[in-house]
């Protein structure tokens, strides 16, 4: 929309907020998380000091609330966001449970009186939780079936759990899917994507099954170097086993079958360790348990609901390497109906994905691109911008609890969710430093033209988006854990870091006209001297 080079000049120059004008010192502890309301007029910050904090955002912005959550036996809180009209606010938080195991908690708080309508458990706690609509929320839980097997159930809660409890259902259980390899479902967010044209996020059934012979999603591995490259699936080992050697397309009962006879008159070579005899059975198992992704899923128009799960999960070892992607289905968003779903055949026991898309490395951070609910004409979350820190090229991962080491540069992917490819070289400039097994989340967000993320280098950054280049460095004495711009003012940021301070950046030129709003001092020294005289 540029009309000139100067103007873009201008923009690259005068309209990055990159100006600290105020540091928020109200936090006693590490700050982990930031969020706007929809509106602009408030935000909410996290912090391991147990507190949910509510903020006016003014010209000089004023805290407006604080809630403790150690009452309710929580260590911490990590993330929050406002539903859709900005009514309630959801926060998670890590949960102290019996003989000091730990779990997640969302609470959900009302905005008009800062009170706690509902408390949901939320395991593991990264999680984190998230809005579907205005008054339903999902949740996860994990289920163990063995030492590196587990059942990832995301639930859908209702708000308001403790006042309608006694007439309908609150919660509803939306999906059942299967983990290997001590992988998990984390850090679950909804993409409303009603507003696409033609969104096109689902192959056909008989094309998922041309590509796999298992019905389980496409893998697109987004590591490589070309784009022929990246069109091809990930030749690694996926969420489901690949036909058996020699099997003939033997089902997965007279799979499992002829492996265990294989194992015990010595037939299988190498021998299986027990990780490995684990997975293969669990990969058996999910075979004929899973259910096929829904037909003809794609809205015949432009009015319908269309909503997308995204959340990281893995297939490989237990940091988050792979994107997961699952469409809501209108009749699923709302806890209406059976508790644990519609029903299902015992055959499909478990939930199949639409896509997964491998980073090869591990994911710390995801955003996606803003919705302009100001401006209703234009389109939905059409991009996911995700921060990961690469695994070597050629790595082999042969013990599912040993990950690979991850580079100290933090790769910025964006990827179109319209047509599940990367759009866009990886950005590059923050660096993060802690291994695999204490890596943490560094929550990124995007505006109209900007991206922004924290990093463990003591800076959060500004990127163009259109230009892929770094814009400004904002430096902070410790750790930037997350940043947010003001959804309808780009050139309002905040960043929140491990020093216990928010700051408040904003562009050249927003400081120019606040100071020129400002009453100056010597008109008024002058005034002061007129009055005194006559």
């Amino acid at each position: 929309a540029a009309v000139s080079w100067y103007d873009e000049f201008q923009r690259l120059y005068d309209t990055i907020p990159c100006v600290e004008v105020q540091a928020l010192k109200e936090h006693n502890d590490q700050v982990l998380h930031l969020s706007f309301s929809h509106s602009g007029y408030l935000f909410a910050s996290c912090s391991k000091d147990c507190t949910v904090k509510i903020w006016s955002n003014e010209l000089d912005i004023s805290l407006q609330h604080s809630s403790n959550m150690r009452p309710y036996n929580w260590s911490y809180t990590q993330f929050s966001q406002f539903n859709s009209d900005d009514s309630l606010l959801l926060v998670s938080g890590v949960f102290v449970g019996p003989h000091n195991s730990s779990s997640g908690e969302i609470a959900v708080i009302s905005m008009e009186n800062f009170t706690l309508l509902s408390r949901v458990r939320n395991k593991p706690y990264d999680v984190f939780g998230c809005w579907l609509n205005e008054t339903n929320l999902i949740s996860g839980n994990l289920h163990r079936i063995g030492r590196i097997t587990s059942c990832s159930v995301l639930w859908l809660n209702n708000a308001f759990q403790g006042i309608e409890s006694e007439n309908v259902n609150v919660v509803k259980r939306l999906f059942k899917i299967q983990n290997l390899n001590a992988s998990t479902i984390r850090t679950v967010m909804v993409a409303d994507c009603s507003r696409y044209d033609s969104p096109d996020l689902l192959l056909d059934y008989e094309e998922q099954l041309a590509a796999s012979s298992t019905s389980t999603c496409p893998v697109f591995d987004l590591g490589s170097d070309s784009e022929e490259e990246e069109a091809k699936p990930k030749q690694t080992p996926q969420p489901a086993v690949q036909e058996l050697p020699d099997a003939g397309g033997v089902t997965a009962e007279d799979g499992l079958q002829q492996l265990f006879d294989d194992i015990m008159e010595g037939r299988v070579r190498p021998a299986m360790t027990e990780t490995e005899l684990e997975t293969k059975v669990a990969e058996l198992f999910v075979r004929n348990r899973t259910k096929p992704p829904e037909l003809n899923l794609l809205p015949t128009d432009s009015n319908s609901k269309t909503k997308y799960l995204i959340f990281t999960t893995g297939c490989l070892t237990y940091s988050p390497h792979q994107i997961g992607i699952k469409r809501i289905l209108p009749h699923q968003m709302t806890t209406a109906g059976p508790v644990l779903g519609e029903e299902r055949r015992s055959d499909e026991f478990f939930d199949s994905l639409d896509h997964v898309i491998d980073i090869h490395g591990h994911i710390i951070g995801m955003g996606l691109s803003p919705d302009h609910r100001v401006t209703p004409l234009l389109p939905s979350p059409r991009y996911l911008y995700v921060n990961s820190r690469a695994w070597p090229r050629d790595c082999v991962i042969s013990d599912p609890m040993q990950p690979p080491p991850i580079a100290e540069e933090i790769d910025l992917h964006v990827f179109d969710l319209k047509t599940m490819k990367e759009v866009k070289r990886a950005l590059r400039a923050h660096r993060a430093y802690t291994p695999n097994e204490e890596c943490f989340f560094i929550f990124l967000d995007v505006s109209r033209d900007f991206v922004a993320s924290g990093a463990e280098d003591r800076h959060g950054y500004i990127w163009d988006r259109h230009y892929n280049i770094c814009l400004a460095k904002l430096q902070h004495d410790n750790v930037v854990n997350s940043v947010a711009f003001s959804p309808v003012e780009q050139e309002l940021l905040l960043t929140a870091s491990d020093d216990t301070t928010i700051k408040v950046w904003r562009s050249p030129r927003a400081v120019r006209i606040q100071q020129a709003r400002k009453p100056r001092p010597r008109k008024l020294l002058f005034s002061w001297l007129m009055n005194q005289k006559s």
